[in-house]
């Protein structure tokens, strides 16, 4: 079984390093050298775009100190969700996030990684809650179907998004 561990946001850049003020749009990468996976944030000016070998990369804002914390949509609805739109081909960039997601919150264990004879790279999940495996295309979304992908998240799986 694959598995690493990242720190979370150093609320600085990894280029100027400037501290990210709240309301501040900065990008995440996770990057690996070696036996580690690193990750690297980056403020909005200076995001050089996703280095090439990136295991993953985000967009975010940082939160103000008043904001209340995120509710997400319980586990139940994410993975019924996410098994519905496994027959949507037209959906395969939400699928893929969907899964990154779940799998940052533990819904989800990311098994091994394959390519089909076609090339085509899949990640191969385990989900301990209803004792299934799923394989993910593995896909690269451009950064405006980035914004576009989270807007959707967000409608749909965050309680009382606006």
């Amino acid at each position: 079984m694959l598995g690493f561990q990242f720190k979370r946001c150093t609320r600085r850049c990894h280029v100027t390093e400037e501290q990210f003020q709240a309301g501040d749009v900065f990008y995440s990468v996770l990057v690996s050298e070696g036996a580690e996976v690193l990750r690297r944030d980056y403020s909005e000016g200076a995001w050089p775009g996703s280095p090439e070998g990136a295991l993953g990369w985000w967009k975010s804002r940082m939160p103000k100190p008043s904001a209340t914390r995120i509710h997400w949509a319980p586990n139940d609805i994410l993975l019924h969700y996410f098994d519905q739109l496994s027959s949507e081909v037209s959906q395969r960039d939400m699928r893929y996030v969907l899964a990154l997601l779940m799998v940052r919150r533990r819904i989800m264990r990311l098994v091994d990684t394959l390519k089909t004879p076609e090339g085509v790279e899949q990640m191969v999940l385990y989900c301990p809650k209803n004792e299934n495996e799923y394989q993910v295309v593995v896909t690269s979304p451009g950064s405006t179907q980035v914004d576009e992908l989270q807007q959707s998240i967000t409608a749909l799986l965050f309680k009382d998004a606006a």
